[in-house]
């Protein structure tokens, strides 16, 4: 949905957002970029529970991602393949980016992750997020302790 400058709607889209608050958005990220797919899709459910409407459908897209990776490693094609295809249809609204995620690059991913899926192949390769995002902050120092 586009929203024309100035808009009534836009601001309320912006309040709704802030009130979404991103650690499990960027647990589930962590969790996703180290391959840990159902604990990615656990963070993702966790936090698309207390999201507002607006944020469902990005944060569902982003369960059938980590969703479909799992099917692949467990050897599932059609569910991997179904997972792939919801996907896209709920994180394509969101491009290119939201809440600091290319979504762009991660839909491309997930385009060549159903041509392989389609062409017979669950060697699906890790996903790579956008290294533009900030990382989350590095623990302190045992020196700096």
């Amino acid at each position: 949905m586009e929203f024309a400058a100035g808009d009534d709607d836009v601001q309320h889209h912006a309040r709704e957002r802030e009130q979404v608050p991103a650690r499990g958005l960027e647990r589930g990220l962590t969790l996703l970029a180290g391959g840990a797919w159902f604990e990615a899709h656990e963070a993702f459910e966790a936090e698309w529970r207390e999201a507002p409407p607006s944020e469902r459908d990005f944060l569902q897209g982003l369960v059938h991602v980590a969703v479909a990776w799992l099917q692949s490693g467990r050897g599932r094609r059609i569910g991997c393949e179904r997972q792939l295809e919801k996907a896209a249809r709920r994180l394509g609204p969101y491009a290119p980016r939201h809440r600091e995620v290319n979504v762009s690059g991660l839909l491309g991913q997930v385009a060549a992750a159903l041509h392989a899926v389609r062409g017979g192949s669950l060697a699906l390769p890790p996903v790579v997020l956008d290294p533009a995002r900030p990382a989350a902050p590095a623990p302190p120092a045992a020196s700096d302790l």
